[in-house]
């Protein structure tokens, strides 16, 4: 029904143009081509002049009503300590333009109105005037030598690099379609390598170097977190085609192209929390962010800080959006302490791993605190079922007494804590599954145990405190039906006889 409407309404407008044309056409055979001529032109001249000055109220007043929404006007004064020096640059740039627009708006129609046809005139023409030219030659030229000199200041200002001895966050940002993924340095506070050829979809999207130690405590955020009123070098790339890394509140924009790395060095001036505020006092964000629910948030409360892409990516360059908060010193490293590493998170002991027999600081500091704790409840408890302790991270080469080069660290915790309590005695024990010949199995389990009792031995301890026995399959915590079960059965155990 509505698609019939606009096709009867755009006939019956045809049909009207076709009429008023007929009309005027009969018109000017009765009162003469030259006079009607005359009109027409006359009605155009002023409605050049009516036009060019509703144009003119209607720019200015528009301007003037959406001002705080403007990026560099009202409250949306920049975010960054060199966002100022680039909203001086356009306010200026705004006025010179500004002033040229306004005056050859004015001059083009009011020229238009003012020299309309009329009968008994006639137009001169002048071939040349070199006042003229001179004159529209000269102050453009003055001008535009300000703004880039001016510009060209900016510039070295803005896209200054920073210092060797300044101190600064450096977060890498790499576009792909259709998302950034954004990468942080751990404690290190060193972006570790990258390689397009170790990109490994699902697991290490950026080509991660793991042979490089400065990428094992990288963790990957799926927001930008920054503290105020810090340095920040961001590093960008993109993975396939041209993005653009856009944080226009911070007048931060810079290409990400494929195969050269670009960065931008900014400092946020203001927290999330303190642009809400500064919006706050603005009528025109004192409304509910949805016009139909009076409940819900205002749009000051609603605000946030958003990376986008600048550019033209693909056809889903609309989801590049990702959220930005600016948060003060503390409340940022709150955060990054909540993060893990993207090694630890899906690389450590997969086939990836190039650390299989290496403990890092922070793992050794964690499980010997485990190993304490444990340690310390079995001392205490009264029950012979809880004087037995499990190592969880003892192992051997399959089929064999050979220990693992991981084991030696979890023996060096029961190595301190036989130094700590010199009374105490513990026995040694070796476990096997069923597999195989149960004879076979006793012995290995026993060598295991013996094995053991020698690396605590070479480390100090006195034989005198430790027993050694293995005991085979006699023992199993778990049937021997299911593999897990037998895992399960395969262990080394010690038991706190004394303390």
């Amino acid at each position: 029904m509505t698609v019939l409407l606009v096709l009867l309404c755009i006939g019956l407008i045809t049909i009207i143009v076709v009429q008023v044309g007929k009309v005027t056409e009969l018109a000017t055979k009765i009162r003469g081509e030259e006079e009607m001529q005359e009109a027409s032109n006359r009605r155009n001249a002023n409605y050049m002049l009516a036009f060019v000055i509703l144009f003119l109220l209607a720019t200015i007043i528009s301007s003037y009503y959406y001002k705080n929404y403007f990026l560099g006007y009202g409250p949306h004064e920049s975010a960054s300590a060199h966002g100022g020096t680039l909203d001086y640059l356009f306010a200026v740039t705004l006025f010179f333009t500004g002033l040229v627009f306004v005056i050859t708006q004015v001059l083009l129609f009011y020229y238009a109105f003012k020299y309309k046809a009329q009968r008994g005139t006639k137009a001169s023409f002048i071939a040349h005037d070199n006042k003229l030219e001179i004159v529209w030659t000269v102050i453009p030229a003055v001008v535009m030598a300000f703004l880039v000199i001016s510009g060209l200041d900016a510039w070295n200002e803005v896209m200054a690099d920073v210092g060797e001895d300044e101190e600064y966050l450096e977060v890498e940002a790499t576009g792909y379609q259709f998302a950034w993924a954004l990468r942080y340095p751990g404690e290190d506070g060193v972006l570790g390598r990258k390689d397009y050829k170790l990109i490994k979809q699902g697991s290490n999207d950026l080509g991660m170097d793991w042979n490089d130690e400065a990428s094992l405590d990288d963790f990957l955020p799926n927001e930008l977190v920054l503290p105020v009123n810090k340095k920040v070098r961001v590093r960008i790339t993109s993975r396939d085609v041209l993005h653009n890394f856009y944080l226009p509140h911070f007048r931060l924009k810079m290409d990400a192209v494929p195969g050269m790395p670009t960065y931008f060095v900014f400092t946020p001036t203001k927290t999330t929390e303190e642009y809400r505020q500064e919006l706050s006092q603005y009528p025109e964000y004192q409304v509910p962010v949805d016009p139909n629910d009076p409940e819900s948030p205002m749009l000051w409360e609603d605000f946030n800080y958003e990376l986008a892409c600048a550019e033209l990516c693909g056809r889903g360059h609309w989801s590049m959006q990702k959220l930005v908060r600016i948060v003060s010193e503390d409340e940022y490293e709150a955060w990054k302490a909540t993060q893990t590493a993207h090694y630890m998170q899906l690389i450590r002991g997969t086939e990836d791993d190039p650390y299989t027999d290496k403990w890092f600081e922070s793992e050794i500091t964690e499980r010997k605190e485990n190993f304490n704790t444990k340690l310390e409840s079995a001392i205490g408890s009264e029950e012979a079922t809880d004087k037995v302790l499990q190592f969880e991270y003892v192992s051997f080469e399959t089929g064999s007494a050979d220990l693992t080069p991981t084991s030696k660290y979890e023996l060096d915790f029961l190595v301190d804590a036989l130094n700590k309590y010199s009374n105490m005695r513990i026995e040694l024990a070796g476990h096997t599954d069923n597999t195989g010949n149960a004879d076979a199995n006793m012995t290995l389990s026993q060598n295991r145990a013996n094995v053991v009792l020698n690396y605590l031995v070479s480390q100090g301890i006195d034989e005198s405190r430790l027993t050694a026995n293995g005991y085979g399959d006699t023992r199993p915590v778990s049937s021997n039906d299911t593999e897990e079960g037998r895992e399960d059965n395969r262990r080394t155990e010690f038991r706190i006889l004394s303390v």
